[in-house]
């Protein structure tokens, strides 16, 4: 009798990484206008060089396969068309969220505010989509959608900054290779993380594939971390998110009677004003601040937060973003949104520092899920039984080596891109509502970047009653939408 192990089935291995492209055609019809255009969906497998023991090349190795969706205009009025490659961030989301929500054909419904109907939720046409002035190509990064590595691999070796770059700068390069369109005016569209991808990727397409960039549109800045992250002995959150604490209150009127007779960008103007001048002073000051400033300014904040006197002070002068989610309307049992402080949730108690969930996200995530897995096999004709990962929590493992010891900032990518290519252009999104990647935030990002004052004004930034994601409010979506029809319609005359 045989052993055992003679009989065995062999252990089971992935099939080897190849391409897998699916092609399918569609029309969109937007009032008098018809968009005959294409979608090539599937994997493109990245390759790197082998040597052998003489150090000559021998082979290109497969090390990754990226998954994308490609929408292509047919029969387009502008030749050579523009393109634009858009991720979303995380890192560890895919690119469903700019997809769905603003660029592509079809997007989420959603009402005026930006909630979501009942399960099983819906799809609409999208009158916004910008495939009306560009090509657009949307990214999965390695471990989400249905992008993965080839057998063997260290999935964390892609969970890194430089290594994420590496594999989306030359899915690029490839795509525009394999494509033919190098000629086309060349845009990227970041959002959240994908902005600190995005602004890393002007500067790395240039100087590793000699790709130059027309604009590059950043969606909820967050490219100088230290200006998100809550550590102690780093006081540049506070002031910065402050203007943003107040235009929540001022929401849901939380604030006294006559900042609640303001208008919402007097409100925040005036706190901004406070939170870069006295608030920030205050805090640089630390444990010398005397007991009569101490108790003006635990005043102030209360003031534009719409938090008690008494819990500023017990914070030292310091709430933190999740104290804030859940202190501000503690006293109605609710909780107020991270990614969009307009959306209320609910915990088991009302004790606690932080929400039990992000009421933002848990309106959103089930509807984008439902709708980018439909357009997948119904639409798209793309079958696969493996999940598409619309959201994995890779940020809590991400490395940042060539950040060591420090916070991760790489606005010195974009400005060098900027001052190496003049006619680049940046367009900037922000949302008043944002409590991931407060506005404040990504101004100061900015008038710090050290850009030249001759290219200052190749920076334009745009402001919306809404959250993160701000183009679910449908205002903010129809302007936004037309800003950025109006950003890669535009040709250098230089």
């Amino acid at each position: 009798m045989a052993d055992a192990k003679d009989t065995a089935a062999p252990a089971p291995t992935n099939p080897p990484l190849q391409d897998e492209l699916v092609v399918t055609e569609h029309r969109l019809t937007l009032g008098n206008r018809a968009l005959d255009y294409s979608v090539t969906c599937g994997t493109l497998v990245l390759r790197e060089d082998e040597h052998d023991a003489d150090g000559q090349r021998s082979a290109d190795k497969p090390r990754a396969a990226l998954f994308f969706i490609a929408y292509t205009l047919k029969n387009p009025s502008d030749s050579p068309r523009p393109i634009t490659f858009s991720f979303n961030g995380g890192p560890g989301s895919s690119s469903v969220w700019l997809h769905l929500g603003i660029l592509g054909p079809q997007r989420v419904s959603t009402d005026d505010m930006g909630n979501v109907p009942p399960p099983p939720y819906a799809l609409q046409d999208n009158e916004h989509t910008l495939l009306t002035d560009s090509d657009l190509v949307f990214i999965d990064p390695i471990g989400t959608g249905h992008s993965r590595m080839a057998e063997g691999e260290k999935v964390a070796e892609f969970h890194e900054y430089q290594r994420d770059l590496d594999s989306v700068g030359e899915f690029i390069r490839l795509y525009l290779t394999r494509f033919g369109r190098w000629e086309s005016p060349k845009y990227l569209i970041g959002e959240s993380y994908g902005t600190t991808r995005a602004a890393g990727l002007t500067h790395h397409l240039q100087d590793k594939h000699d790709v130059f960039l027309n604009g590059v549109m950043l969606v909820s800045l967050a490219i100088d971390l230290q200006t998100l992250e809550f550590d102690h002995g780093n006081e540049l959150p506070f002031p910065l998110f402050l203007p943003t604490y107040a235009a929540t209150a001022w929401y849901h009127k939380a604030l006294a009677a006559d900042l609640q007779a303001l208008p919402l960008g007097e409100v925040i103007a005036q706190a901004e004003a406070f939170a870069l001048g006295d608030y920030t002073v205050a805090l640089m000051r630390g444990s010398r601040l005397d007991a009569a400033t101490r108790q003006r300014i635990a005043e102030q904040v209360a003031r534009w937060s719409g938090l008690s006197v008494e819990y500023v002070l017990r914070c030292d002068l310091r709430p933190t973003e999740f104290r804030y989610f859940k202190e501000l309307l503690r006293h109605r049992g609710q909780t107020v949104g991270r990614l969009d402080s307009r959306f209320l949730g609910f915990d088991r108690d009302d004790a606690g520092e932080k929400p039990e969930t992000d009421a933002a996200m848990a309106n959103l995530i089930g509807a984008y899920a439902a709708g980018i897995n439909r357009l997948l096999k119904t639409h798209y004709q793309f079958e696969k039984d493996a999940p598409y990962v619309v959201h994995a929590p890779l940020w809590q493992k991400w490395s940042w080596k060539d950040f060591a010891n420090r916070y991760a900032n790489v606005g010195a990518s974009l400005r060098r891109a900027m001052h190496a290519n003049p006619h680049m252009r940046v367009y900037v999104a922000s949302g008043y509502y944002d409590l991931a990647t407060p506005h404040a935030a990504g101004d100061y990002t900015l008038s710090h970047l050290g850009i030249r004052e001759s290219l200052q004004g190749n920076i334009r930034v745009s402001y919306f009653e809404a959250g993160h994601m701000m183009y679910i409010h449908q205002p903010s979506l129809a302007r936004m939408a037309q800003e950025l029809r109006e950003f890669v319609s535009v040709r250098s005359t230089a």
